[in-house]
C-alpha cells in the first residue's frame, strides 16, 4: 500500500520560514520523481516545485530563490525549505510522488502566513 503524508506546515508570520517534509512509503522512493503543489482558497492547485530522479530541481516563477526543494532516498523523504513568506504563500501544500503514468498524492499540510 502506498503512503504519502506531509508535515511540517503551521502559522508563521511574514518573512519566516518553514521546512514541510513529506515521506512515501509502499514505493522505490529514488524510481519517483517527487512533486510539490499548494491550492490556496477559491484557487487552482498550483506546481510549486518539482525535484526528478537524479536531482534536478524546477520552480514556479514566484517562489524561485525562496524555497528549495530536495530529497533524501535513504529515508524515502523530499523537503521544502520555505524563506522569506509571504501571505500569498497561504495554502494547502501537497506533494506528489510521480512516475510515468502513477501518481500518489498526499493529504496535504497548511501553510499559513499572516502577522
Amino acid at each position: 500500500q502506498v503512503q504519502v503524508v506531509e508535515s511540517g506546515g503551521g502559522l508563521v508570520q511574514p518573512g519566516g520560514s518553514l521546512r514541510l517534509s513529506c515521506a512515501a512509503s509502499g514505493i522505490i522512493f529514488s524510481n519517483y520523481a517527487m512533486d510539490w503543489y499548494r491550492q490556496a482558497p477559491g484557487k487552482q492547485r498550483e506546481l510549486v516545485a518539482i525535484i526528478s530522479t537524479n536531482g534536478v530541481t524546477t520552480y514556479t516563477d514566484s517562489v524561485r530563490g525562496r524555497f528549495t526543494i530536495s530529497r533524501d532516498n535513504a529515508k524515502n523523504t523530499v523537503y521544502l525549505q520555505m524563506n522569506g513568506l509571504k501571505p500569498e504563500d497561504t495554502a494547502v501544500y501537497y506533494c506528489n510522488a510521480r512516475r510515468m503514468n502513477l501518481n500518489y498524492w498526499g493529504q496535504g499540510t497548511q501553510v499559513t502566513v499572516s502577522s
